[in-house]
């Protein structure tokens, strides 16, 4: 959510601080913070609303209310704290057809209005958003959605249908199979029985998606004299779902999928309606609405003991009613308990550990003292985390890495409906796959780490061909790279020794699936069969090491034998080749030896590596002809 800092001010006061002093405030109480930059003459905070709060925080009022909060101030100017006080209109009726997809919706008719260009202050603050300008009608909904977070619409009155009394009707009903609508834009969208809709009803035609965006049927444009403001508050499940099947996203869809209360709606319209008057004239009919689900906060009853409890305090009754009180709460204090009852925009405060939450907020964490809890055996030991532990740590032993792969995939039989990327748009059916391609990128390490072959398990979840089913799989890699073959099993002991220490592990037999030097089992299936676990074993060793950080730079290998004298010992050479290498090398390993006619010939497998740049050949060539002088100076001969 992006924050004028000047607009907040007009909310908050003089009592504002600056505007680094209001990022560590909410920091510190309320938000992730992003930043503060200067837009368009404006400094702009960056504040990460999450879900919880975006019901009332996605606005410059929601902002300025949490801040006065923390600062324990009253707000010199809240839109929301007087009631609405628009005549009634009569040139509009309202048809809603489902009160679970529309719980509220208000609109009202504006004749004669002028469509000019947006004043400098109003097109600021717009722009320091990120919001082009359009004409001060429209600009003034987005403005009051900035500032209230209720979405509005704007639609042409001209355009929609009359009835015999010169009436518009807008029903908000489902749409229907067959049906299309054009939205603004140009795109055009697919309609069913599952996407809200307002219809122009006279003339039972699609005018846009619900709380989403307009169509073009009743745009309103330069040329509109005659407009129809509406403002209602839409089921938020329907909006998100609508949103994820069109890829539809907006302001509006973001706000509305969150919740907001729908006594947010009359306010809306009426800012709007003012802001419209004030700029662009004209004479207005007043608001209709149909509330035919009204929608209160309860009452909550907040106990001391409780917040004390899970928050490790010692606040009294009082000192709890006026932190709960500070949020705009009407308060109660009965004994040792709180009767609260959460501002009417705070829908997300709907049980005592929602207020409890605010009292740790508000009152400060850093204030909660940190008390290391008393160890107590486990009352029930999870079967799958323990044998799981197990298998990983006898793996580990003898040499096995662990990987964790992604569970999506670019091909396969189970596609996902909305999938994160256009190549993890399937489910993977096995781990075969995913550790064959983990194989494939760690090979370029072997010679860095001195090992003969790349070693892995995973232990992940697969999904049935049907997509029926979701189990957790155990998939080894036992080979060792194979060029032009990918990895083989071919030594029998490197194969065994894998499965047999997982099988000896559980004292089982276990049905393998082998393919292209790959093992995998279906660990749910076996877990089935144990027993469980009657009591808690650690099974992480721990491990004396020390951290080196890595090189970025990709690594080169190069290979030297020698034939040198029969009583020559391979440590003495191993020795002259690593002090006339230089800083470039990075690991030497003796790697094939043989005697033969008093000559004893030692490879070696030595790495090059730098911290600053990657190697070029002749930088390595260069080290290697250091190596043969070398040699040629104790007269070993290079094979």
């Amino acid at each position: 959510m992006k924050i004028v800092y000047s607009w907040l001010k007009e909310y908050v006061g003089d009592v504002l601080p600056d505007a680094k002093s209001v990022d560590e405030l909410l920091t510190f109480h309320s938000f992730e913070m992003e930043g503060i930059e200067e837009v368009a003459g404006e400094t702009v905070l960056d504040a990460d609303v999450l879900p919880n709060r975006s019901s009332d925080a996605l606005c410059h009022r929601g902002i300025a209310r949490e801040v006065a909060t923390l600062l324990d101030t009253p707000l010199v100017y809240d839109p929301l704290a007087q009631p609405i006080e628009m005549a009634a209109g009569s040139k509009v009726t309202i048809t809603i057809e489902d009160p679970t997809l529309c719980n509220r919706f208000t609109a009202a008719v504006i004749e004669g209005v002028a469509v000019k260009e947006t004043p400098a202050w109003l097109k600021q603050r717009l722009e320091a958003l990120g919001q082009r300008s359009i004409n001060n009608v429209v600009d003034a909904t987005n403005y009051v959605m900035f500032a209230l977070g209720q979405p509005t619409h704007v639609f042409d009155f001209d355009k929609l249908t009359k009835d015999d009394e010169g009436r518009v009707n807008i029903t908000i009903r489902n749409g229907r199979e067959g049906e299309t609508l054009e939205l603004l834009g140009g795109e055009v969208i697919e309609s069913n029985q599952d996407t809200l809709h307002l219809v122009d009803g006279n003339s039972d035609t699609l005018l846009d998606l619900a709380g989403i965006k307009g169509g073009t049927v009743a745009e309103f444009t330069k040329d509109s004299v005659n407009l129809v403001i509406t403002s209602g508050t839409f089921n938020y499940q329907s909006v998100r779902k609508t949103a994820q099947r069109t890829k539809v996203f907006t302001e509006a869809s973001q706000r509305f999928q969150n919740e907001p209360s729908p006594e947010l709606a009359g306010y809306g319209l009426e800012a709007v309606a003012k802001i419209i008057l004030d700029m662009a004239g004209g004479t207005l009919d007043g608001m209709v609405e149909s509330y035919p689900v009204s929608k209160k906060n309860t009452t909550v009853t907040v106990t001391t003991a409780k917040t004390n409890a899970l928050l490790g305090l010692a606040l009294n009754t009082r000192e709890i009613a006026n932190i709960i009180k500070r949020i705009g709460a009407t308060v109660e204090i009965k004994g040792e308990s709180i009767m609260a009852i959460a501002p009417w925009e705070r829908t997300d405060l709907n049980i005592e550990e929602d207020y409890i939450e605010e009292v740790a907020r508000i009152y400060g964490l850093d204030k909660v003292t940190a008390i290391t809890p008393s160890l107590a055996p486990a009352k029930k030991i999870n079967k799958r985390q323990f044998y799981s532990d197990q298998i990983r740590q006898v793996l580990i032993d003898i040499g096995y890495s662990e990987i964790i792969t992604s569970s999506f995939q670019k091909k396969g039989e189970i596609q996902l409906e909305n999938a994160l990327a256009s190549d993890k748009s399937y489910v993977r059916p096995s781990l075969q796959k995913n550790i064959e391609a983990a194989l494939d990128k760690n090979f370029v390490h072997v010679d860095l780490l001195g090992l003969q072959n790349i070693r892995v398990f995973e232990i992940g979840t697969v999904f049935s061909h049907d997509g029926a089913t979701v189990t957790e799989h155990l998939s080894l890699a036992l080979g060792a790279r194979t060029k032009g073959n990918g990895y083989s099993a071919k030594d029998d002991a490197l194969v065994n020794d894998g499965l047999r220490a997982v099988e000896q592990s559980l004292a089982l037999n276990i049905d393998w699936e082998f393919d292209k030097g790959v093992a995998e089992t279906n660990l749910t299936k076996i877990l089935e069969t144990l027993d469980e676990p009657d009591k808690y074993v650690s099974y992480q060793k721990s491990i004396d090491a020390t951290y080196k950080t890595p090189s970025s730079y990709p690594a080169v290998a190069r290979d030297i034998a020698l034939w040198v004298e029969e009583s020559e010992d391979a440590s003495v050479v191993e020795t002259a080749l690593t002090r006339s290498a230089g800083d470039l090398l990075v690991r030497i390993d003796l790697f094939d030896t043989f005697t033969k006619d008093g000559k004893t010939s030692y490879a070696f497998r030595l790495v090059f590596q730098s911290h600053d740049k990657t190697l070029t050949d002749d930088e390595v060539n260069d080290v290697m002809e250091t190596l043969y002088r070398v040699a040629e100076s104790h007269s070993w001969q290079v094979r």
